[in-house]
């Protein structure tokens, strides 16, 4: 079973390689290698904490990211929008091919300028991309 915060369930989706040092880009190139990979269904944990992707972040706190001071708040920020627009309880279960469809089914591209609001990735407009794709791949296999 893998564990994503809230907001990397999003993350996921826009992915090109882009991260906080090469150790993180490692850690979440294998996680979203499994979350695209159609054949492979599994369970995941949500959460709004710091998650296997974070443990390889340079930012990783004991508990709490410190990029800086603000950080640690902003990110549990945007975990609890996430889940609160895809409707997941925290420390829920669930299995990846639910997650991917009620973010097809709730998720719009625009929907990014508020829940990742102050992101730094959120910019290079490769999250927003993700999700449109995302949109029209289910669209086009209905």
């Amino acid at each position: 079973m893998r564990t994503l915060r809230g907001h990397h369930l999003l993350c996921v989706h826009g992915f090109q390689g882009m991260g906080y040092s090469e150790s993180f880009v490692k850690k979440m190139s294998e996680i979203v290698d499994d979350i695209r990979n159609d054949e492979y269904d599994f369970p995941i944990r949500v959460i709004a904490a710091l998650d296997e992707a974070c443990d390889a972040c340079p930012h990783h706190g004991m508990d709490r990211c410190e990029a800086d001071e603000a950080s640690n708040d902003h990110v549990l920020a945007m975990d609890r929008r996430v889940l609160n627009q895809l409707q997941l309880e925290e420390r829920g279960v669930y299995m990846k091919s639910e997650l991917i469809e009620r973010t097809k089914r709730m998720v719009e591209p625009n929907d990014l300028d508020m829940l990742c609001e102050g992101c730094s990735w959120l910019s290079y407009g490769v999250c927003k991309e993700g999700i449109r794709k995302l949109k029209n791949f289910s669209d086009k296999n209905k």
